[in-house]
């Protein structure tokens, strides 16, 4: 048992790409950087690192990668391949670990103990699955859009408003809102002419879409808008034939009620831990 560790994402889907394609929903994560990387999608610097971990089988049951500067994202179970893990990456600069709360919890403890470094949790988060949409009853003034080129300034500032909100370094938002605009995966609810909230997703990956960024302007909260784009696009998603998928901060209790009143139901927690 031992994991093997590259910088070839078609190596990496070679060898884990069953794995992660076997649960799709709680590999979403995973699956949908794989894709960005194979694709070349914006937002991804530097040199990535994939691994993946053999079961004394043969078989893969584990997996991780890490986009510098981001954490490193991994989907495995807490126990033997997490303290592997720890030894394994001994000497890779690595800012944090995203996974499952017992595995984050795990891989910082053996992290602490080879590198001395502590660690704290920065992030909690749950992903749901949308069941049956259950649009916001009664619906908001006005109605969806597709995002234009000429939205373009208004979405940069949205974009770069939403990754502060959500305490995460947006880099030039510019690359990945030309890029939904182009491939039509970013939405706007619009009022009186007036854009009022945005909705994203991410490029379909094993038959799951995931709703990503959505963002209302404080000064326009409490209106309804950022359920009503919500439930627009993922009907969208819905209506060619994906699941749909979505994930919350747990420090937020206003979105976990709403997206529960949306129809989408929760799968599992993750823990973003932060290293030094």
């Amino acid at each position: 048992m031992s994991w093997a560790m590259g910088e070839s994402v078609a190596e990496f889907r070679e060898a884990a790409g069953d794995f992660l394609r076997s649960r799709p929903v709680e590999h979403n994560l995973l699956l949908t950087i794989m894709e960005n990387v194979s694709v070349r999608a914006p937002g991804y610097g530097g040199t990535p690192l994939f691994g993946w971990w053999r079961e004394q089988d043969g078989q893969v049951g584990g997996a991780f990668v890490q986009t510098p500067p981001r954490p490193v994202v991994a989907a495995l179970s807490a126990g033997e391949a997490t303290e592997s893990l720890a030894r394994a990456l001994a000497g890779t600069r690595i800012s944090g670990f995203n996974a499952e709360p017992r595995t984050a919890e795990a891989f910082a403890a053996a992290w602490g103990r080879r590198t001395g470094v502590g660690a704290q949790v920065v992030k909690r988060t749950r992903l749901y699955r949308l069941g049956r949409l259950v649009p916001p009853s009664p619906a908001p003034p006005g109605g969806e859009r597709p995002a234009r080129p000429d939205d373009r300034d208004l979405l940069l500032a949205w974009h770069e408003a939403f990754y502060r909100d959500v305490g995460e370094p947006s880099g030039d938002p510019a690359p990945a809102v030309d890029d939904r605009i182009g491939h039509g995966r970013l939405s706007l609810w619009e009022a009186d002419g007036v854009p009022v909230s945005m909705a994203g997703s991410t490029r379909p990956v094993a038959g799951v879409v995931r709703i990503a960024p959505v963002y209302t302007p404080d000064a326009l909260r409490g209106r309804g808008y950022g359920g009503a784009v919500t439930a627009a696009i993922s009907r969208q998603a819905l209506e060619r034939g994906y699941e749909v998928v979505l994930f919350t901060d747990l420090g937020n209790p206003t979105s976990n009620a709403l997206y529960q009143r949306l129809g989408y139901r929760p799968v599992h927690d993750r823990v973003v831990v932060a290293f030094g």
